[in-house]
């Protein structure tokens, strides 16, 4: 059992999301950075539908009432157990009585939990995912509050020689897959049916870094500041929108949105984020600059294609790993 001693700013378990939901008007959700969930949840053996503890800028402080294999990967934000800095993006045996807690941010804005075995929560609509907005999903529809305690699976990995002591496997230093985080950031994006009728100049505003993050952003969507531009068009007919679709109010300044958008917008669409760049996305904080940077749809998916074909091999390469330690081998 995991008990929470501070929840943190903003902690939901998240998963791959509710898929095939949206024509009941139920956001896809799921985690905002999915490549450092799957990653995470690949380092302690989990399947890639696992839950996973997302956080967000500030980190919670946890206790482990049972020793457990977790893994930490996304942001930096500074973690500790027992004070002393947990190795990240890979397995970590924490012992019975391990505290976890967070400090200062360093990179990036979300860091995903991993526990060998999975949270115990139940599924609603296929997922155990939180959805903040309709309330239901992970524990109760909400975040992570002080004095709850989350159930973990049973894990078939194998205990360390010691499980009384932190220990790190040396030969997962392999599989570190840190996330690069450039910045200013660039977001590759597929021009939507808006984007030929900005006028050249606002185009060449959203290929700078022109545009920085507001403090109005959440896991729904990304409000981004800079220059107001100027749309020839008129707002279209509500259509789907997904995760990275770039949509212009009529105030001008853009909104990205995320994991918890709305299902469907009549907002003028510029483009939508290729998906292998939707970690970047996710790790975007309130002040940070942003520049697009247009591509055709099928180098998206060469690119989409590439990033599943690396996570599968890692996947693949662990899972040989693996039972090599465990009890079942």
């Amino acid at each position: 059992m995991i008990r929470v001693e501070h929840p943190g700013l903003l902690s939901t378990l998240q998963d791959l999301g509710r898929p095939g939901c949206q024509h009941l008007g139920v956001t896809p959700g799921g985690a905002m950075d999915s490549y450092s969930a799957a990653i995470a949840n690949a380092l302690v053996g989990n399947p890639p539908a696992a839950a996973v503890l997302e956080m967000t800028l500030q980190g919670p402080r946890l206790s482990f009432e049972r020793g457990a294999w977790v893994s930490l990967t996304g942001a930096d934000l500074s973690a500790e157990v027992d004070g002393r800095p947990l190795a990240c993006w890979r397995p970590v045996w924490l012992p019975a009585g391990s505290r976890l807690g967070f400090g200062r941010p360093r990179l990036g804005c979300r860091p995903y939990l991993a526990v060998a075995g999975g949270f115990e929560v139940g599924l609603v609509l296929g997922s155990r995912g939180t959805d903040l907005r309709a309330g239901f999903g992970g524990l109760g529809g909400r975040p992570l509050g002080k004095g709850d305690v989350i159930e973990t699976g049973e894990s078939g990995l194998a205990l360390p020689d010691d499980p009384s002591r932190p220990y790190v496997p040396a030969w997962s230093a392999a599989w570190n897959r840190a996330l690069p985080l450039e910045y200013p950031a660039r977001l590759r994006l597929i021009p939507g049916p808006a984007w030929q009728t900005l006028p050249d100049e606002d185009r060449r505003a959203l290929e700078a870094d022109a545009f920085r993050v507001g403090q109005a952003s959440d896991r729904m969507g990304l409000r981004l500041e800079g220059p107001p531009l100027r749309l020839a068009a008129a707002e279209r007919l509500s259509a789907g929108v997904t995760f990275g679709t770039l949509q212009l109010p009529p105030g001008g300044q853009p909104i990205l949105l995320g994991a918890d958008r709305q299902t469907t917008g009549g907002y003028p669409v510029l483009g939508t984020v290729a998906s292998v760049d939707h970690p970047r996305l996710a790790q975007l904080r309130p002040g940070e600059t942003v520049r697009f940077e247009p591509i055709p749809v099928e180098r998206a998916q060469t690119l989409y294609r590439i990033r599943a074909l690396q996570l599968r091999r890692l996947r693949t390469s662990l899972g040989l790993r693996w039972p090599l330690n465990s009890p079942s081998s």
